[in-house]
């Protein structure tokens, strides 16, 4: 009998075989390359993805799926599974281990998925790519364009490290037990370079210009900038956050570390 959905783990499990291979064909695992699944559950996506990379790494949390996925998938299968919290999984020495930049592959859990992501991200020259599955409003507020609703920090803060492509929606019923949202999977290709030069003062910027979103700049950014400063850095103080570009919030920070 399989393991039980936990939800101090947010669990969700994938059951549906043409959701499986939209993701397996979005992703294209090539024999030899790096694949590593965050969250496998119950193997349904892992199965395929061996049978196509025919090695792949796996990050499980919850002990019981790990030692399911053990019986299922010995060393010999191709399987190599870390049990343990990919929060704290060492990603850049996996890389090196494996010799090559990481293709992550997750049905990412809803209470840890930001966090997660950053996670990633610390470390960009060890990740190639990411084709998540995540909460759909999630997946609009990172891919959302300048002046868009759900444009906002996370968005902007995931701006200089990757290139954001929507790919499709997942309905509830793709998943064991059903979750009350729609899902989405999105591909982030991971820049080399940053998409422009991040001061240590772009998390705080971009903090204090999305906490009170109806403020023009030169109100939400007082305490970093004055008016001059802001126009400075190319942008118009009398704007409000979410109608200002990534790469403007990259030059206030750089104006603002200069103070």
């Amino acid at each position: 009998m399989p393991a039980p959905a936990r939800k101090r783990f947010g669990q969700h499990f994938l059951h549906d075989p043409a959701i499986v291979d939209r993701i397996v064909q979005a992703i294209d695992p090539q024999p030899g390359e790096p694949i590593v699944e965050i969250g496998p559950g119950r193997g349904v996506l892992t199965r395929r993805l061996l049978a196509a990379a025919r090695h792949i790494d796996a990050i499980e949390i919850d002990r019981d799926l790990a030692q399911g996925l053990a019986r299922e998938f010995p060393p010999e299968a191709g399987l190599t599974l870390h049990v343990g919290d990919a929060l704290a999984f060492d990603f850049a020495a996996l890389a090196a281990r494996r010799g090559a930049r990481l293709r992550i592959v997750g049905n990412l859990p809803y209470n840890i998925s930001t966090p997660l992501l950053f996670h990633l991200l610390a470390t960009p020259a060890a990740i190639a790519d990411l084709h998540v599955m995540l909460q759909r409003e999630v997946i609009d507020r990172m891919a959302a364009a300048p002046g868009h609703k759900e444009y906002g920090r996370l968005t902007v803060m995931l701006a200089p490290w990757v290139r954001i492509e929507r790919l499709f929606d997942v309905g509830p019923g793709a998943f064991q037990p059903p979750p009350r949202v729609w899902s989405a999977v999105a591909r982030l290709t991971v820049r080399e370079t940053p998409a422009f030069a991040i001061a240590p003062a772009f998390p705080r910027v971009v903090a204090l210009a999305f906490s009170q979103r109806r403020k023009t700049l030169r109100n939400a950014l007082r305490e970093l900038l004055d008016e001059a400063g802001i126009e400075a850095a190319g942008v118009d103080p009398g704007a409000r956050a979410e109608t200002v570009a990534p790469e403007g919030f990259g030059a206030l920070a750089r104006i603002a570390q200069g103070r």
